[in-house]
This record gives structure tokens, C-alpha cells and sequence, in this order.
């Protein structure tokens, strides 16, 4: 992470009136870089190899903070650890394999939009949706894993 991206990443913490912190900033930096759906223990690690110690509660509190100031969403597929990405801006679902757990995002749901358009929506105003699509990735299912079982 070079001083540029340091700086972005600091400016965006002042923008949404964050303090910006060395841990913040590093936890937002790693967790960009890190792309995907990294874990906390991931970001964890990341930042350790950047900044040195850094406690696990420090990771999880900058990470409760990006998520708040909707830098950062998490995510967390039923059974695993939270998971946190930075693609915040759409609505957007995921694709879990039950064998190893790798995440992949997906675009909404194709035709109609039944991601938004709940039966009932029992007066909310509906905003967002949380789809989980649950199988077994192209690498699992050329190993040979189970075939997933009913939920």
C-alpha cells in the first residue's frame, strides 16, 4: 500500500466525519486489497503484515465502523465466519460453495425482480435484498465432493 493509497483511504474516513486511525485506515486498505469476501482473521493477518500487532478486537471494531459508514458490507453465509467486501453500492447477491466455502458475487436475480419484491412487505419500504445461492464450485465439483444435500 503505497502513501497515495493511505491518503484516499484517510480522506474517505474524514469524509463520512470518521477519526482516522492508523488501525482504520490499514483495516480499510487491507480489506480493498484483499478483494473477495476476506474474513476478519484475513484482514487480520493482512494488516499484521503492514502495521505489525494488531488485536483482533481492534480488526472487528474498524471493520463494525466501514460497515456502518457503508464503506464495507458483511455478509454471513449461514454456518461460517462473517465475511466483509467492499462492493456496497448495488444490490447484489452471493454464490456460497457448501464443500470449501468460497464466496462469489452475483449480479440480482435475472428477469422479473423478485429480489425486490417481497409477497408481503408488511409495511417496510424495501430497499435491499439478501440472496444466498448455496452449491458447489467448478473446483469442488472436478474433486469430487458430495452433492450437497437438502436444506
Amino acid at each position: 500500500m503505497g502513501n497515495d493509497d493511505r491518503a484516499a483511504y484517510a480522506e474517505e474516513l474524514r469524509k463520512r466525519g470518521l477519526r482516522v486511525t492508523a488501525s482504520r485506515v490499514a483495516v480499510f486498505a487491507a480489506l480493498n486489497e484483499l478483494g473477495g469476501h476476506p474474513d476478519a482473521e484475513a484482514v487480520r493477518a493482512a494488516v499484521e503484515a503492514r502495521l505489525g500487532s494488531i488485536s483482533t478486537q481492534a480488526v472487528y471494531d474498524a471493520l463494525s465502523v466501514l460497515v456502518a459508514q457503508g464503506l464495507a458490507r458483511r455478509i454471513q453465509p449461514a454456518g461460517g465466519p462473517a465475511r466483509f467486501e467492499t462492493r456496497v453500492h448495488d444490490n447484489h447477491h452471493h454464490l456460497v460453495c457448501r464443500a470449501c466455502a468460497s464466496v462469489v458475487d452475483v449480479d440480482c436475480v435475472v428477469g422479473e425482480a423478485p429480489c425486490l419484491l417481497p409477497s408481503s412487505s408488511a409495511g417496510f419500504a424495501v430497499d435491499e435484498a439478501e440472496v444466498v445461492f448455496w452449491g458447489l464450485c467448478p473446483r469442488c465439483q472436478a474433486g469430487g465432493q458430495p452433492r450437497p444435500r437438502a436444506r
